[in-house]
């Protein structure tokens, strides 16, 4: 199928064409760069229409019309002049609903659009969306998510005016997901509504992305059990200053190697890399509740282990040539030694993150 999409170099437009030429759709993107002419010829050429373009922040209200409405009669007449109606999707809002120009303007489109589809007796689909958030929006014009990721992440200020202020959020591949999903689908002419749709105040979003701008130093990762500030992230990632994309850790070197926490979460434990030197042992230490996970990476090791109370040892060799996790079960005193000639490195995962007023961390040798 081909799929002409107006608007394509917007926002939405920009990650749809991406996500429709990913499923093997054909796209056909129409623009300002492009000419009426060219329109007219997609329109012949194409199965399915999704009319994103549109206006939102206008010099004077009047182009609010032009842009929304206007611009949204003359498509439907370029599609009609073809006799060949084609199903349409249009890209609303949620504030088509208020008494304001660019509210005003997407209401009269959203009728233009249901007129054509009665008319014509062909499939149409009116989405009002929520605010939309993802990777490429614009900060500074109309997404309060952009301009304070961009901010943040570029140590400016932000500003908020009252941080009590609800806002439904809807995020980009969400919306792309509800889109495509009409294609070939039959309309229930009725309103659309990407979801799903997350409210949060202007003083969480900020503290969300405070948090995550944070997290370089804090080591905390957000819950990602909450998709919103799973979405977030990945969202504020995008705004980093390309020479940012990485940062530094503290090492806690010693003559033995090194030991490095990489990340810490909530109720996910910690992550950490263990470096040592060849013929040096780490650990000899066991723990009542905290459980941990070892991974070697590079090098030779011999991870041991004695049940607290017991004589017999039990050896585990391990190497960076064959990957496999060793378990460190409570009530066990253990230790890791590196019996390589070259640096052990090992990926090590707590459950908990280590809370030096309670290490439950007792010295006994294996």
């Amino acid at each position: 199928m081909k799929i002409l999409v107006t608007g394509a170099n917007g926002f939405i437009g920009k990650n749809l064409c991406l996500n429709l030429q990913q499923q093997n759709y054909e796209v056909l993107k129409y623009d300002l760069n492009n000419t009426l002419d060219e329109l007219q010829q997609m329109i012949e050429e194409c199965d399915f229409i999704m009319h994103l373009a549109g206006i939102n922040r206008p010099l004077t209200p009047q182009e609010f019309y032009d842009g929304n409405a206007n611009f949204t009669v003359k498509l439907i007449e370029m599609i009609e002049k073809t006799d060949h109606p084609k199903p349409i999707l249009f890209s609303s809002s949620i504030q088509a609903t208020r008494d304001n120009d660019y509210g005003k303007s997407k209401k009269q489109g959203e009728d233009y659009i249901f007129s054509y589809g009665q008319r014509n007796q062909v499939d149409v689909y009116v989405f009002r969306l929520a605010n939309a958030f993802g990777k490429w929006c614009r900060p500074n014009y109309n997404s309060v998510v952009a301009t304070f990721c961009h901010n943040i992440a570029n140590n400016l200020e932000i500003t908020i005016n009252d941080p009590s202020v609800v806002i439904p959020f809807v995020y980009i591949d969400d919306i792309c997901d509800c889109f495509i999903r009409c294609i070939g689908e039959k309309s229930t002419n009725t309103y659309y509504y990407a979801s799903p749709v997350y409210e949060r105040t202007i003083g969480e979003l900020a503290d969300l992305l405070k948090g995550f701008k944070n997290s370089r130093t804090t080591l905390e990762i957000a819950n990602m059990e909450d998709g919103f500030a799973k979405k977030l992230y990945s969202t504020y990632l995008s705004y980093l200053p390309e020479k940012e994309f990485s940062y530094p850790l503290k090492m806690n070197i010693d003559q033995r190697g090194s030991f490095t926490e990489m990340l810490h979460t909530d109720n996910q434990g910690q992550v950490s890399v263990n470096i040592s030197k060849p013929g040096i042992v780490k650990g000899n230490h066991w723990h009542h509740t905290k459980n941990e996970k070892f991974l070697v990476v590079s090098g030779k090791a011999k991870i041991s282990f004695r049940k607290v109370g017991t004589d017999q040892v039990i050896d585990y060799y391990v190497s960076g040539e064959k990957l496999e996790v060793v378990d460190i079960p409570c009530g066990y005193t253990h230790n890791i030694e590196n019996i390589g000639g070259t640096d052990l490195v090992t990926i090590m995962w707590a459950n908990e993150v280590f809370d030096p007023n309670h290490p439950d961390t007792f010295y006994e040798k294996v």
